[in-house]
């Protein structure tokens, strides 16, 4: 599937992926050609084993490719070194894992921070307003000074994405996200999604529940290593 009115954000080149197990290598991607478009929300979905979160580790440059390549706005990611893809990933991704990844050490405010001094760009001042801000805006500011293991699941969650939010990516990559979460929680995490979507970034999140699913703007079902669906939610334009 091709639209021909969006930019191109990554442009995925009969890539595929095998691991050796024992003596034997299976393919956990096979093949896969797909472009996706900036300031699209898309759903990654199919059965556990299928290849989605390998799909999302391929693009976000986690794992290398076995055969293939993938574009990133016309620059290939394949060819570039671990201190290249470092850098990049800094400067242009925010990655939301299912286990939060926060670091039990450091308080919510100072997980947010982290990204930022990666980067260098922002004096210690600027990266505290910055990460007050982002708190307020997505309503968790009191937690501002509270350890993890202090927070409930899906608090833990929402600083996870506001950490993303850190460098202000234009993409986002997120993988089940909403999989530890109640059916509530879970909303108030796609709510959150729904509204970077309108604010034009780019989401790719991969996820096992057809409700989220039917929320993004289009649905891409892998299985056993190939992508057997690319639709739209067409029903979306009539909101």
């Amino acid at each position: 599937m091709e639209v021909l009115d969006k930019e191109t954000v990554f442009d995925v080149k009969g890539v595929s992926k095998a691991y050796m197990s024992s003596t034997v290598s299976e393919a956990a991607i096979k093949e896969i050609s797909i472009k996706f478009y900036k300031s699209e929300f898309v759903a990654i979905t199919g059965k556990s084993g299928s290849g989605k979160s390998t799909l999302l580790n391929l693009l976000a440059g986690l794992d290398k490719v076995s055969y293939g390549e993938i574009l990133f706005k016309n620059r290939n990611i394949c060819q570039m070194n671990e201190a290249l893809l470092t850098k990049w990933r800094g400067r242009s991704i925010g990655i939301i894992f299912q286990f939060f990844q926060l670091i039990p050490t450091l308080t919510v405010i100072e997980n947010i921070i982290l990204p930022m001094d990666f980067l260098s760009k922002l004096s210690n001042n600027e990266k505290r307003k910055r990460a007050s801000s982002l708190l307020s805006m997505t309503g968790i500011d009191l937690l501002a000074d509270k350890f993890p293991f202090d927070l409930s699941g899906g608090e833990q969650q929402r600083v996870a994405i506001v950490r993303a939010m850190a460098n202000d990516p234009d993409i986002f990559f997120a993988d089940e996200p909403t999989g530890n979460l109640d059916s509530a929680t879970s909303q108030n995490i796609m709510d959150i999604f729904l509204s970077l979507a309108k604010q034009g970034k780019t989401i790719l999140m991969v996820t096992h529940n057809n409700d989220m699913a039917l929320q993004a703007d289009r649905i891409v079902t892998l299985h056993d290593g190939c992508v057997i669906s690319d639709t739209y939610n067409d029903w979306k334009e009539l909101e």
